[in-house]
C-alpha cells in the first residue's frame, strides 16, 4: 500500500492514503526509500517518525508501508558487529557506500554470503517447542551461539542436518499438530517494541562483579538489575560505563552509544578490539555488540536505539547468557522523544517532555532481569540494564533523572567535585544507593564471611568524616578528639586507598572480590590497631608515620597473583610497628 506526504517537519512526515496501515508499521519515505516507522493513524493519515535526515522530501511524495512492524533480525553475526540505530550495519554500509552514509541505504543486518558451521543437537523425529535448542554454531571463540526453536512455533523436527549454513537457508524443518510444516532458519525477526518471551521470572540473588571497588563493597548491583549512572559533564559517567563494560563478569555487553559524541564511541571502538577479556583471554570484542547513535547522527534513530539494543540482549539471554546492556545515554534518548513529541503537537509534560516519558522509562527497565527461558530443562539467563543520565548543569531534580531513579534499584551519583579532585570513579558515597544489598548479603556472607560487616563499618566512617568536616571548618582539626582525629584518617585512607582507582594502571583497573575484601580488611585492621594502641598511651603522630601506614596506601597497587601474600605481609607490618609504639608508650 501507498500513500501521499502531506506535511514534513524535520523528521516527522504526516501521509495520507494509508488507511490499511497500522500503528508502529516500518514505510518507506520517498524516492530515495527513507526508513520510517508509523507513530499515530487518524482515519487514513499517517504520522510517521522517519529515521534519517530528510531534507529535500516535500509534499506529493510516495509513502509505501511494509506492513510488519520495525524489527531486528537475530541469529549469528551479530557479535564483533558496529550497527547504527536501526540495525544497520555500519562497517557494510562503509564498504558499499564510503565513509559517508547515503541516504536509503539498504544493506541487511545479518550478512547473507557468510556461511556458519551449523552442528545439530536435536534429532529427526524429538518433539519440540518454542525455546529449545535445535543446534549450536561456534559464532565466536568466545560464545557458542544457540540456535533456538523460535516462539510460536512447535511440534515433530521432520528434518535436520549438520553442514554450513548461510542465516536465512533452512537447518530444519518442524510439523505442527495441525500438519502445517514449519521451515525453521538459523535467523529470527523480533519486533523491538515488544518483550520476548520467556517462562518465569526471578528475583536476583547474585551479584554483578564490576572490578571497580566502590560499586561492588559500598553499592552492588546484582546480576539482573537495574542501575542509573546520572552526572554533570565531565564527572566520567562514559568511563564508568566503559569499565563496566570492560571488567563485568557477563557473557555478553551490548553498548548502546545513544545520543553522545561521536569521539566516545571512537575511544570504544579503538580500544575494546585491543583489550582482553579477564576470562577467556580473547578480545573483548569478541563478546560486544555496539549499537552507534551518535549526537551527528539523526535524533529520531535515538528512540529506536534502546529498543534495539534491549531485544538483542534477550536474544542473547534466552540461550541462557548473562548479558549487560549499557545505554549512554538515556537523556538524550528523552530528548528525541521529546523532539518528536513536540512535533506531534502532543500535551507537554514537565519541562517539555511527553507525559509519558516515565512509563517508557519503566518499558525499558522492566525487561532486565534474571528469567528462566523457553525450552525444555531449566535454562536461566539475565539481562542487567545500566543506564546513564546527562542531567543539564549536573541538576538530578530534572524529569529524567527522578523518573529513573523511582524506577532502578542502584543509583551511582557522580559527583564534579570529586571529578575535580581526580578522584575516579567519581561516585558519590553519600548520594549513592543500592537496594540490592539486602537481597546480595546471603551470596556475601556464603563467599566472604564479615565482608558485609566490614562493608558497614567502613560506610559509617566515611558518613561520620562527612560530619567532622563540618566541624573543623569552624575549629580546625587540632581541636578534634584524638578518636575523631583516627575517624578522619581512617576515611583519607578509605577514600584514596580503597574507593579511588586507576583505570590505566593495570594492577588496579580491575580488582576481584577477595582482593578487596582483603584490601578493605587491611584499612579497618589499621583503624582497629591504632585505637587500641590509643588506648594504651600511643600517640597519634606516631600512629600516622609508621611504615606500614605507606604500605597500606601502595596495597591497591599489588598485582593480582600477588596481592594475598603482601597483604598478609603488610598486616605482619603493621602489628609489629604499633605493637612497638605501645611498648615505648607503656615505658613512658
Amino acid at each position: 500500500m501507498s500513500g501521499t506526504i502531506t506535511k514534513v517537519s524535520g523528521p516527522l512526515v504526516v501521509a495520507t492514503g494509508l488507511a490499511d496501515a497500522n500503528v508502529s508499521d516500518v514505510v518507506r519515505v520517498g524516492s530515495q526509500r527513507l526508513i520510517g516507522e508509523i507513530l499515530q493513524m487518524k482515519g487514513d493519515s499517517a504520522s510517521i517518525q522517519v529515521y534519517e535526515e530528510t531534507s529535500g522530501l516535500g509534499p506529493g511524495a510516495q509513502v509505501e508501508t511494509t506492513g510488519t512492524p520495525l524489527s531486528v533480525e537475530l541469529g549469528p553475526g551479530l557479535l564483533t558487529n558496529i550497527y547504527d540505530g536501526i540495525q544497520r550495519p555500519l562497517t557494510e554500509i562503509r564498504d558499499a557506500t564510503g565513509d559517508t552514509i547515503a541516504r536509503g541505504v539498504e544493506v541487511a543486518s545479518l550478512n547473507r554470503k557468510k556461511q556458519w558451521d551449523f552442528k545439530a543437537t536435536a534429532k529427526k523425529g524429538d518433539v519440540v517447542k518454542a525455546g529449545d535448542v535445535l543446534g549450536t554454531v561456534q559464532e565466536t571463540t568466545a560464545i557458542l551461539h544457540k540456535i533456538m526453536v523460535p516462539p510460536g512455533v512447535a511440534g515433530v523436527i521432520q528434518s535436520i542436518s549438520n553442514g554450513k549454513y548461510t542465516v536465512d537457508e533452512t537447518v530444519a524443518v518442524v510439523k505442527d499438530d495441525k500438519g502445517a510444516e514449519h521451515q525453521v532458519a538459523m535467523m529470527q525477526k523480533w519486533p523491538v517494541r515488544v518483550a520476548r518471551p520467556y517462562k518465569h521470572k526471578y528475583m536476583p540473588s547474585r551479584p554483578m562483579n564490576s572490578g571497580q571497588r566502590v560499586i561492588d563493597t559500598l553499592f552492588p548491583i546484582a546480576k539482573g538489575g537495574t542501575a542509573a549512572v546520572p552526572g554533570p559533564f565531565g564527572s566520567g559517567k562514559t568511563v564508568v560505563q566503559h569499565q563496566l563494560a570492560k571488567w563485568s563478569d557477563v557473557d555478553i555487553v551490548v553498548y548502546i552509544g545513544c545520543g553522545e559524541r561521536g569521539n566516545e564511541m571512537t575511544d570504544v571502538l579503538m580500544e575494546f578490539p585491543e583489550l582482553k577479556d579477564p576470562r577467556s583471554g580473547e578480545s573483548l570484542m569478541q563478546r560486544t555488540v555496539l549499537i552507534a547513535n551518535t549526537s551527528d547522527m539523526p535524533v529520531a534513530a535515538r528512540e529506536a536505539s534502546i529498543y534495539t539494543g534491549i531485544t538483542i540482549a534477550e536474544y542473547f539471554r534466552d540461550m541462557g547468557y548473562d548479558v549487560a546492556v549499557l545505554a549512554d545515554s538515556t537523556s538524550r534518548w528523552a530528548e528525541a522523544l521529546r523532539e518528536m513529541s513536540g512535533r506531534l503537537e502532543e500535551m507537554p509534560g514537565e519541562e517539555g517532555y511527553p507525559a509519558y516519558l516515565a512509563s517508557r522509562l519503566a518499558q525499558y527497565y522492566e525487561r532486565a532481569g534474571v528469567v528462566e527461558c523457553l525450552g525444555s530443562g531449566s535454562r536461566q539467563g539475565s539481562i542487567t540494564a545500566i543506564g546513564a543520565v546527562s542531567p543539564p548543569g549536573g541538576d538530578t531534580s530534572e524529569p529524567v533523572s527522578q523518573s529513573t531513579m523511582r524506577i532502578v534499584k542502584v543509583f551511582w551519583g557522580l559527583d564534579s567535585s570529586l571529578a575535580y579532585a581526580r578522584h575516579f570513579p567519581a561516585i558519590n558515597w553519600l548520594t549513592s544507593y543500592s537496594l540490592y544489598v539486602d537481597t546480595l548479603k546471603e551470596w556475601y556472607d556464603e563467599q566472604f564471611p564479615g565482608f558485609m560487616a566490614l562493608r558497614e563499618k567502613a560506610l559509617a566512617i566515611l558518613q561520620e568524616e562527612e560530619s567532622l568536616n563540618e566541624i573543623v571548618k569552624l575549629v580546625g582539626r587540632d581541636s578534634l578528639s584524638a578518636a575523631d582525629q583516627m575517624t578522619l584518617e581512617t576515611a583519607k585512607m578509605l577514600r584514596e586507598d580503597f574507593l579511588q582507582q586507576n583505570a590505566f594502571v593495570d594492577e588496579d583497573a580491575y580488582s576481584s572480590y577477595d582482593k578487596q575484601f582483603r584490601l578493605l580488611k587491611l584499612i579497618i585492621r589499621y583503624d582497629e590497631l591504632c585505637r587500641e594502641a590509643m588506648a594504651k598511651g600511643a600517640g597519634l603522630e606516631g600512629l600516622f608515620a609508621i611504615p606500614a601506614r605507606e604500605l597500606v596506601g601502595r596495597a591497591k597497587m599489588a598485582a593480582p597473583e600477588s596481592y594475598a601474600a603482601e597483604y598478609d605481609k603488610i598486616e605482619k607490618a603493621m602489628q609489629d610497628d604499633i605493637q612497638k609504639l605501645t611498648a615505648g608508650g607503656e615505658d613512658q
